[in-house]
């Protein structure tokens, strides 16, 4: 599955008295999915996830998968502390239709965490996954920062794909790019090299009680080409250029490699200079335009526009989505037009002194 592009990890929208809101998420999902981002990430750290029964974390991806656009890759975060519940929240988005498992590093049994508690974890994950696994580090949050040589011994395994780099440390993004440079697999992408989802390739009349299947992402995927000392040689793939059809989509073959998707805002040209590939960014929830005018800029090699694109998002990006954190990415998506809504209990509306300052940081970034 192609990863490239932007993704907001979408907020989990409540009524005042706390419980979910799923028509005011279907209405977000909605209106990104008429946005040129390249996906969303449900159940993420924006999300709230934490905060969510087992029920509403089903009921959300549910909701989110039945309102987003076949043709947006949908990213599931599934982790939990123990693998297996883990494995039982996957199975039910790989249910629903979603493309990606975002398995975020276990962390309450800190002092346990060790390199071969993780190599366990993740391998047994991502052996039993019925989704290609993205790792999901997120230091803030978890107070554990996976290490780069974890990271490249676990990008071998053929089923873990990539990783969400939340640390916002642009030198250890280059450190992992440099080190799983040997990984290449084969995606199917469209004629324009865009990401296909199993969603984009449902029959035709499968959505309207005549039957059907979805392609499963199996058939996607493609062959990985790991470590080519160790296989002993290349294995032949489509050229890139060789169009095929799949489910009635004209597709190609496209290489990739492990895939680095960053979550500071703020760095996010830095980043993609070091190797990510794109990212998973909170401030994409109330600004997913600005955010993917950076990105444009720079896959199109307009260093200097993508340089001042960053610039207009960077103390924005600084300040509402890491020092103001969720309630702050809430004001802003009200002010912006999304329903961001309030936190859940215990964390706490804006002020109105805080509000003003986040609307004045976004003046210039309306969508």
């Amino acid at each position: 599955m192609l990863l490239h592009g932007i993704f907001p990890p979408i907020t989990t929208p409540f009524y005042p008295d706390g419980r979910v809101y799923l028509k005011k998420l279907e209405h977000n999902v909605e209106r990104y999915s008429k946005t040129p981002v390249a996906g969303m990430a449900v159940l993420g750290s924006t999300g709230e996830a934490v905060m969510l029964s087992d029920e509403e974390r089903r009921q959300v991806l549910k909701t989110a998968r039945e309102a987003c656009s076949p043709h947006k890759v949908l990213i599931a975060g599934t982790g939990a502390e123990s693998a297996l519940e883990t494995l039982r929240l996957t199975e039910y988005a790989a249910d629903l239709g979603y493309d990606i498992a975002l398995v975020r590093t276990p962390f309450f049994y800190r002092s346990q965490m060790q390199a071969p508690n993780m190599l366990a974890f993740y391998r047994t994950v991502a052996d039993r996954s019925p989704l290609p696994v993205m790792i999901y580090n997120v230091p803030p949050f978890t107070n554990y920062d996976i290490p780069v040589e974890l990271v490249t011994e676990l990008s071998q395994h053929p089923n873990i794909i990539g990783i969400k780099e939340s640390s916002g440390d642009v030198e250890k993004v280059r450190r992992m790019a440099e080190a799983t440079r040997h990984i290449q697999r084969s995606v199917t992408v469209t004629e324009t090299f865009a990401a296909v989802t199993p969603r984009m390739l449902k029959p035709a009349g499968s959505g309207n009680g005549q039957g059907g299947e979805l392609i499963q992402v199996a058939a996607l995927a493609g062959d990985a080409k790991i470590d080519t000392e160790r296989q002993g040689s290349r294995p032949s793939t489509p050229s890139s250029s060789a169009i095929t059809v799949v489910g009635g989509k004209k597709t190609r073959q496209k290489e990739v490699g492990f895939q680095i998707l960053v979550g500071a805002a703020q760095k996010l040209h830095p980043s993609l200079d070091a190797g990510a590939v794109g990212a998973i960014l909170a401030f994409a929830c109330p600004a997913p335009t600005a955010c993917y005018e950076v990105y444009v800029a720079w896959k199109e090699g307009g260093k200097n526009l993508a340089t001042l694109k960053q610039e207009r998002i960077l103390h924005p990006a600084q300040r509402v989505a890491s020092g103001l954190s969720v309630p702050g990415l809430k004001y802003a998506m009200d002010f912006n037009g999304y329903y961001g809504g309030p936190p859940r209990l215990p964390l706490l509306p804006l002020t109105s002194d805080l509000k003003g300052e986040v609307e004045r940081l976004l003046a210039d970034i309306r969508n």
